[in-house]
């Protein structure tokens, strides 16, 4: 995921749209989205280069993974830095495993750290301890998602079988037990990304060919929709549901963002073919797949993180943050028009204080 400007990851923080984390050779950046600006940030001689960051929501804590052009720390550690600690060392606790971390996802009373074929739960941040540890197929992206509904721990991740997902309800397993996943065959090829809806009521993934979106509900495990992205093979950078769940928005790296209705599915554009009737078996599910209501563009090539504005105002809004440094807001409504409302470059953006 790195570009020339240093910048190695991108994250949301769990409330989405409000904070996004940066880590970069530099150390790390927070900026906040509305308005933009610099929260704070933490210097290369404080934490090395950083490969991965998370926050946990607009807490003290972050998660931090060393990675980049001149790590302090190694990849195979987490560690975590509470900066309401005082003095100079604010790293309060580390985590180390046998392979090199790809992902790290937190939630209020939860830490989950993602191996290539191996995932642990923990609790976090009182009294951690390790409650969980899952064995995955090959997952070289570090694909995961933790709900962070108070009433839905859901995570979901890479099933055994090739396509499927694997779903664990962390409230309801008990820990030190493997207790086994819900599987949910989602796709012919291998899974290529992942995201629960902010109440955990849905799961939409997409395979790594990318051009289709599937929606599953995570109580039945039944599919509820499918959404094309386009025709062509892509690599879906990220799949972000809307706030209240009714918009699921998704980025490529063919240098465009697609937004779909969830709730009210007669705004997706069908195709053509769709008013014909019957096709036959070849066409038929490129007929009944329905394409995105709006359609926006961000750097090419450029991997980036997409993530919806709050407020359920007209017409609704999503940002781009690409590790390219820029930032795109879009406003899009109901009858498909989207236009560019703000653009900047972030990594510009100065801020005098520390975090």
């Amino acid at each position: 995921m790195a570009q020339a400007r240093g910048v190695n990851s991108l994250r949301f923080n769990q409330d989405q749209s409000e904070l996004f984390c940066v880590a970069m050779d530099s150390g790390v950046r927070i900026f906040n989205v509305e308005p933009l600006m610099e929260k704070g940030h933490l210097d290369a001689e404080q934490v090395g280069s950083v490969g991965l960051v998370e926050m946990l929501n607009r807490s003290n804590l972050l998660a931090i993974v060393g990675g980049g052009s001149h790590p302090k720390f190694p990849d195979v550690s987490v560690l975590i830095w509470d900066d309401a600690r005082e003095g100079k060392d604010k790293l309060v606790l580390e985590f180390t495993f046998p392979k090199p971390v790809l992902a790290v996802r937190m939630r209020h009373d939860k830490l989950v750290v993602v191996l290539q074929t191996r995932l642990y739960v923990f609790s976090f941040p009182h009294n951690p301890a390790k409650l969980f540890e899952f064995d995955t197929r090959d997952n070289p992206k570090g694909i995961c998602d933790l709900c962070p509904s108070l009433e839905k721990p859901l995570l979901v991740f890479p099933g055994h079988k090739c396509g499927s997902l694997q779903l664990v309800d962390l409230g309801s397993a008990k820990p030190g037990t493997s207790s086994a996943p819900f599987t949910i065959n989602a796709h012919q090829s291998e899974v290529g990304c992942a995201a629960l809806s902010p109440p955990g009521s849905l799961v939409a993934s997409a395979s790594r060919r990318g051009t289709l979106i599937r929606l599953f509900c995570t109580q039945s495990r039944a599919r509820l929709l499918e959404l094309r992205r386009g025709t062509d093979p892509a690599t879906l950078y990220c799949l972000a549901f809307s706030p209240d769940s009714a918009f699921l928005c998704a980025a490529s790296d063919k240098g465009t963002g697609h937004v779909f209705a969830l709730r009210d599915t007669r705004l997706n554009r069908r195709s053509a073919l769709a008013r014909v009737g019957k096709v036959g078996p070849v066409l038929g599910p490129y007929v009944e797949s329905q394409w995105s209501l709006a359609s926006f563009t961000v750097p090419a090539e450029a991997p980036c993180l997409c993530a919806f504005g709050r407020g359920g105002r007209s017409p609704s809004s999503v940002v781009a943050v690409c590790v390219d440094g820029t930032f795109h807001k879009y406003v899009f409504s109901p009858d498909g028009n989207c236009n560019r409302e703000a653009f900047d470059v972030f990594l510009d953006i100065c801020d005098d204080d520390d975090f």
